[in-house]
């Protein structure tokens, strides 16, 4: 019998590309012996990602498609038009069992070319709106995995899956301990507030708590901050952070976010896919300040899903105060019932078993009949 065989696509961004991954480690766990190919863009970050990650991986032409009328339309649909050819071939050889797309418009000429061909395509959603990939094919899906409700509108309802976003198990399996708050020069009887603007930081975000920090310094015998800045801002937020008598760790980047997790209290965030599922996931309370511009204003919906359901609250960028910032902060920090409220309301929407849960309903999809990869 032949081994079962999966393609999977998303790229793009890491916010396409990590919940692949977290898919495909999640198929092996379940089946060792599966077959698990990506298929992603020739030089773009998946092509470096997924073989660190130990998974073979298949290059195609692609190119984002313009939000606007521009001169690049007549490129952008010839690299589009090269992109289902090399799909197309690819998915012909290889004869998989499903493609998994995760969004990103990598992911669309490979899950168009698999309709084409016949074979099976499902689709795991990161965002409380849907990408415009995910949404044009959603109507060939035969399942779609989606990590909030509010997705579920876009799709047929007989596919919906609300399963949360594919995270690494490493993000929940770390316990809090006294050895993690040494690590990081903090103490463990204060609440612990991480800040984190995404691996690039958020200059938003690094600005507003520079700006905030004389009025923190009165909370400095309750908490304590973590701040990921990224690197451009690395040494202004340093300077002001040393310039205040409020303990702290600064770093452009934590190498191992699951132990700055395992400490925090209350989260300073954007609200991204990936990020709001992970902080859920770990049952943190969370101010988001969404990115505003993000594309189908994906991250303030996201936000917003998470507050209604009590877990965090919203500052948009550019309308709220810094006094707002750290009131929220203070009743978060200082008050122990509406701490424990979030934390509890967080932990109720969060979901540290999605990855798992998407891999055993792909895994129990029925199977389709064999063809050979030599058939039109």
């Amino acid at each position: 019998m032949k081994k079962r065989s999966i393609v999977i696509s998303g790229g793009g961004t890491g916010g396409h590309i990590y919940p692949a991954i977290g898919i495909a480690q999640a198929l092996k766990r379940l089946d060792p012996g599966i077959d698990i190919i990506f298929i992603g863009g020739e030089n773009r970050l998946e092509a470096k990602l997924v073989p660190q990650h130990g998974f073979s991986f298949l290059p195609i032409t692609v190119a984002g498609f313009p939000r606007r009328l521009t001169l690049q339309w007549g490129l952008v649909l010839w690299k589009a038009f090269r992109g289902v050819l090399h799909s197309l071939r690819h998915i012909k050889k290889l004869n998989p069992d499903v493609v998994v797309g995760t969004g990103g418009y990598v992911s669309g000429p490979v899950l168009f070319a698999s309709v084409l061909r016949n074979i099976p395509i499902v689709i795991q959603e990161q965002n409380a709106s849907v990408g415009l990939t995910n949404g044009i094919l959603a109507r060939w899906a035969k399942a779609a995995y989606l990590a909030l409700a509010p997705a579920a509108a876009k799709f047929p309802a007989d596919i919906v899956k609300v399963t949360g976003n594919p995270i690494r198990p490493a993000i929940t399996a770390y316990e809090r301990s006294e050895a993690t708050y040494q690590k990081y020069g903090l103490r463990s009887g204060r609440k612990t507030v991480f800040v984190m603007g995404g691996s690039q930081g958020a200059h938003a975000i690094n600005a507003a708590l520079m700006d905030a920090l004389p009025l923190l310094t009165q909370l400095r015998a309750h908490i304590q901050v973590v701040h990921q800045t990224g690197e451009a801002d690395a040494a202004a937020v340093m300077a002001a952070y040393e310039a205040a008598a409020l303990s702290h760790c600064v770093q452009p980047f934590f190498d191992t976010v699951e132990e700055v997790y395992s400490i925090a209290d209350v989260m300073v965030c954007r609200a991204g896919g990936m990020t709001v599922s992970e902080v859920t996931a770990c049952g943190i309370p969370a101010i988001f300040i969404p990115l505003p511009a993000q594309t189908g204003n994906n991250q303030v919906l996201n936000a917003r899903t998470v507050a209604d359901a009590g877990a965090a609250i919203v500052l948009e960028q550019g309308a709220f105060t810094i006094d707002e910032l750290v009131k929220h902060l203070t009743r978060i920090t200082m008050d122990e019932q509406v701490h424990q409220q979030m934390v509890t309301a967080s932990r109720a929407i969060g979901s540290p078993n999605a990855s798992d849960e998407i891999a055993k309903a792909i895994l129990s999809l029925p199977a389709r009949p064999r063809q050979s990869p030599d058939s039109t």
